[in-house]
């Protein structure tokens, strides 16, 4: 009986559990359904439809995005760069086995709602690159299992809440960087006892760095750039051994500079630069095996470069510019291997330029201008022969310039002015193809300009004024375009575009001999005179219509008003090239408080981050905040680019309709293009991987024709009409942007001359495009129309196959576009190539479309069509379609 009993006992027992697990399996998910579609019911906009599989008769394990543990309960949310806009939903609150929420790159507004304190579960959140404003949330700090938080790239603004660190005791990273945050940097921090990384870059940051800071035993990473944090920090860092990554650049920290990090085993990356760090750099007595960046440019540092720092081995950038920095250039620099940059500019360092610099095989900028060098140019340096900008300007180089320089074919900027160099200019110049600036004015430069300078087509800046040239100026229209500013004070030289007519007979300067003047030299020197006299009258009538000119134009100059302590009210210039935009200080002032809060996220490239500014009466514009982190030369130069791009009108680019200049920040205003870019229409989710064939249905055959047609045309345009010509560079789908009617307008063009040659650490921006960059640029920095030409058959052949350029089916499988569809035409035929999606097209286009494709990614340049006649062969393959 009493087994009988027991017997029962158990079944009742078992009996009761498989009720329990059936209650759990059927009710929890259903009730976790419904906070998912409460989460979508708040999600206004959902572009890319990336929440289509959210439906009420779903399973919530199978939502895009959405993925569960082994017992079926919500464990990750994972929808990032969908463009989604909305509210976060307090809903979520309720996943009770929340562990990861990642939704960056999206346009929520509002914040984190409180009910989130209840997720205790959660140890990943980033939510970064959204529109999210107001304070940090302090209940963050009381989630017991956070080991990762992003934040950055938002609208916060106000302290960071020292509750934030309460208890951080599992975390290992924190981002807040990119936001509006002020105040200091709250002490609580030292509780993440665990914390491998925080990056609080670019913010309003003050104060000064806890002193106890390195009590963290593993903090490997820490940046704080970009802020106006202060006071000596040499003595808390020293005691960060475990530090890998150190940015402490753009603030105002100052006392000695902590150069003792130099030698800690895993440190990689030291940047110091824009501070009010003085004293000398100490001998480097053991530098870190794995140190590449060294930057203590813009500071007060004074002293010699001790030649100790030939014991970082493997530096690649090594920048001291812009400082007091004294004695001699060690010539055991030479011995660095690895350098890419190399920048001493503007020091007192005297004596002469080191041989040796020719065994530095990779490096690509030498900058020691405004030094008070002397002797001669090293013959060795034209062994660096990748080498992309050498300024030696500002100096007292003497003797000729070495002709090995002039083929040095990689090279785009050679500046030499302003030294007591001699020679000639010989034919071999027009060997520097690449060279964007050339400027050897204000030497001792003799004897004619060559006629080789027309194969420098890509010059952006030339200049050989107060030389000793003489004889006429070539009439090559790209050299003259310069102006007479680039030839003046040369007195042998004659013609346009200087007002100097040349007579039969060229005159060498350093032959004539003193001898009283003639009748003729008295008539040249009236005639002189009187044309000087014109040129003035020319002049201030040209100065009166400018002005007159400028009262046409729409210019707004603006300033924070005096007393104000609103941080986010516009400061500096702003230039409007469209009278189609308002022009009162106050939409200008809201719509650009808006922009800072950072509430109107669009997107972001590879040099700035792009919003949606909305002015009273439906305007909308685009307005792409430059990443530049200090790299642009000049405001004049800024300006002068701009300006130019500004000119520049047709149909298939993206107009520019404005910019903002201030020492701080840098902005350009285009129209607003509202369809979005040609990458997202064509693939849909951005997630790793193969195609996801969830592109926008609308984008059928006819329609990616005409955006195949108009990008040809807005590339022909830039390469053929425009003078000098423009290159693109960076020709990606995610550059073509699409207008409500699926017309292509090109973006992005022209902005590789507003930048330097590299960015500041050597690195170029072309290889941020996978996929789409030509060979030649890839493998040798070779830069050429036909790069573009590359990247837009590229474009082309996605277009017809519905694929990306770079796909990863497998762990480790990589497939390139341009491959794929070469292997498919050899054990195929062409239609197995045709996006499987696409409707309403013509199997004969399409090949031949794919046949352009083909054409204009081979791996031989010369091979490759002129953009000229891509929009030829497109005319006609689409005019056969329509009379046939």
């Amino acid at each position: 009986m009493r087994s009988f009993y027991q017997c029962c006992v158990s079944h009742a027992l078992l009996l009761s559990i498989s009720c329990f697990l059936g209650f759990i399996c059927t009710v929890s998910p259903a009730s976790e359904r419904e906070i998912l579609l409460q989460f979508k019911a708040n999600i206004t906009i959902d572009p890319y439809n990336s929440l289509a599989t959210w439906v009420p008769s779903g399973n919530p394990c199978e939502y895009s995005g959405v993925f569960c543990n082994s017992l079926g309960f919500v464990e990750r949310i994972v929808l990032w760069k969908t463009n989604l806009s909305g509210t976060l939903s307090p809903a979520l609150s309720g996943l009770r086995s929340l562990r990861i929420l990642t939704l960056f790159g999206n346009r929520f507004s509002g914040n984190v709602p409180q009910e989130y304190a209840e997720l205790s579960t959660l140890w990943k959140i980033n939510l970064s690159s959204n529109a999210l404003s107001g304070s940090i949330p302090e209940f963050i700090g009381d989630l017991p299992s956070i080991r990762f938080l992003d934040l950055s790239r938002n609208g916060y603004s106000g302290d960071v809440p020292s509750a934030l660190f309460k208890f951080c005791y599992k975390t290992k990273f924190v981002s807040l960087s990119h936001n509006s945050l002020s105040g200091t940097i709250p002490i609580s921090i030292v509780n993440c006892t665990k914390l491998e990384g925080f990056d609080f870059s670019f913010n309003n940051l003050s104060g000064e760095l806890p002193s106890q800071i390195c009590d963290i035993p593993s903090l490997k990473f820490m940046s704080l750039s970009s802020n106006m944090l202060r006071g000596s920090v040499q003595e808390q860092i020293s005691r960060c051994q475990a530090l890998s990554f150190l940015d402490l650049g753009s603030n105002m920290f100052s006392g000695l500079a902590p150069f003792g990090v130099l030698g800690f085993q895993n440190l990689s990356y030291f940047n110091i630069s824009y501070n009010g760090f003085h004293g000398e750099i100490p001998d480097i007595g053991t530098c870190s095996e794995g140190l590449e960046i060294f930057d203590a440019s813009r500071n007060d540092l004074d002293g010699e470069i001790p030649l100790s720092i030939t014991n970082c081995k493997i530096l690649k950038v090594l920048n001291l510019g812009f400082n007091r920095l004294n004695g001699s250039i060690p010539g055991g620099i030479a011995a660095l291997e690895k350098l890419w940059v190399l920048n001493l500019g503007v020091n007192s360092i005297d004596g002469t330029i080191p041989a040796g610099f020719g065994g530095v095989e990779l490096l690509l900028v030498l900058d020691l201008h405004n030094l008070q060098l002397t002797g001669e140019i090293p013959k060795d340096i034209s062994n660096c022969k990748y080498l992309r900008e050498l300024d030696l300007s500002g100096n007292d180089l003497d003797g000729e310039i070495p002709n090995t320089l002039y083929n040095m074919t990689f090279l785009e900027v050679l500046d030499l002015h302003r030294n007591q160099l001699n020679g000639s200019i010989p034919e071999t110049v027009g060997n520097l193809t690449n060279l964007l600036v050339l400027d050897l004015s204000q030497n001792n430069i003799s004897g004619t300009i060559p006629s080789s300078l027309e194969n420098l087509t890509n010059l952006t800046s030339f200049n050989l004024s107060s030389n000793s040239l003489y004889g006429p100026i070539p009439s090559i229209p790209k050299i003259q375009a310069f102006g007479p500013s680039a030839f003046l004070n040369n007195s042998g030289l004659c013609g346009p575009p200087l007002d100097i007519s040349c007579s039969g007979t060229v005159i060498n300067p350093k032959s004539k001999k003193n001898k009283v003047l003639s009748n003729s030299v008295i008539v040249a020197i009236v005639a002189a005179a009187l044309i000087l006299t014109g040129v003035c009258v020319v002049s201030f009538m040209n100065i009166r219509a400018r002005g007159k000119k400028m009262e046409d134009e729409t210019m707004v100059v603006e300033s924070t008003p005096m007393g104000s302590t609103d941080s986010t009210v516009i400061i500096g210039k702003l230039v409007l090239f469209s009278k189609t935009l308002p022009s009162r200080y106050e939409d200008w002032e809201a719509g650009t408080k808006a922009l800072l809060d950072k509430e109107c996220l669009v997107g972001s490239g590879s040099i700035g981050t792009v919003y949606k500014t909305n002015f009273e009466g439906g305007i909308s514009i685009a307005v792409k905040k430059l990443e530049t982190l200090g790299r642009i030369r000049s405001q004049d130069e800024f300006e002068q680019e701009i300006g130019r791009l500004g000119n520049l009108s047709h149909p298939n680019l993206v107009a520019f309709q404005g910019y903002y200049w201030s020492s701080t920040m840098q902005l350009i205003l285009y129209e607003f293009v509202s369809n979005g870019n040609l990458y997202d229409n064509l693939h849909g989710l951005d997630y790793p991987g193969t195609s996801t064939s969830v592109g926008n249905p609308e984008l059928y055959w006819s329609r990616r024709f005409q955006i195949a047609l108009g990008t040809a045309r807005a590339l022909s345009f830039l390469h053929h009409d425009c003078r000098p010509p423009i290159l693109h560079l960076n020709i990606k789908s995610t550059n073509i942007l699409l207008d409500e009617n699926y017309e292509a307008k090109l973006s992005d063009y022209g902005l590789g001359k507003l930048l330097p040659i590299l960015d500041n650490y050597g690195l170029t921006k072309f290889h941020n495009a996978v996929g789409y960059v030509a060979p030649e640029l890839a493998q040798s920095l070779r830069l050429s129309e036909k790069c573009d030409v590359y990247s837009f058959g590229v474009i082309l052949l996605e277009l017809v196959t519905g694929r990306k350029p770079v796909e990863s089916p497998s762990a480790n499988e990589v497939v390139v576009l341009c491959e794929y569809v070469h292997r498919l035409l050899e054990t195929g035929s062409a239609s197995d190539c045709f996006d499987r999606g696409l409707r309403g097209f013509s199997e004969n286009e399409l090949i031949q479309v794919m046949k352009l494709g083909l054409i204009c990614t081979s791996e031989v340049p010369s091979r490759r069509p002129s953009m000229a006649e891509v929009v030829q062969v497109l005319e006609s393959i689409r005019s056969g379609v329509e009379s046939s």
